[in-house]
């Protein structure tokens, strides 16, 4: 066994073992599709959407058995950041990339409102008007990479597909 190999085997461990697979009642309908939907297009509401999640190797872990927990705030609010966009993913965590892993998710996005400027008047508090996720789209100067980004209220939203990166230098604990 390689020693990549070796280290998908055991961050995906956490995950086998402790994620069980929930159906969400759109999947149940005759015309349910997994959306695949570059980051470039705006996010449809009630649509389930591969997305990406960068975080440290013990976060990963600690997500891939208890789930998701929300920020308690960033540049949206209270949430879980998350993004169509790999690349996007790729850049956290912000202080150390040797101790990273880039979560490959399924998003329930619910209702969704675009955010796309500094200043909107629901940037922060678009879930009290009935919004399920908040959605900034690229290139629209409100995040320095100028990636799109997405902010999802209810970690119950998000489930965990697997492993899309770890970063090479990752030294497993």
């Amino acid at each position: 066994m390689q020693k990549s190999d070796s280290k998908a085997q055991a961050v995906t461990m956490a995950y086998s073992s402790h994620y069980t697979e929930d159906i969400w009642r759109e999947e149940t309908l005759p015309e349910f599709k997994e959306v695949l939907l570059s980051a470039g297009f705006q996010p449809q509401d009630r649509k389930i959407y591969v997305m990406y999640h960068g975080t440290t190797y013990a976060a990963a872990r600690a997500i891939m058995s208890s789930g998701f927990q929300q920020s308690k705030d960033g540049m949206l609010g209270r949430g879980v950041y998350v993004s169509r966009d790999v690349n996007k993913a790729k850049r956290y965590p912000l202080d150390d990339k040797t101790d990273q892993v880039v979560l490959k998710l399924r998003v329930n996005v619910g209702k969704v409102i675009m955010i796309n400027y500094q200043g909107h008047p629901l940037q922060k508090k678009w879930h009290s008007y009935g919004y399920d996720t908040a959605w900034v789209p690229a290139g629209c100067g409100m995040v320095e990479s100028r990636l799109e980004e997405d902010c999802v209220w209810d970690p119950k939203r998000i489930k965990v597909m697997g492993i899309a990166y770890w970063s090479p230098e990752l030294q497993l604990k």
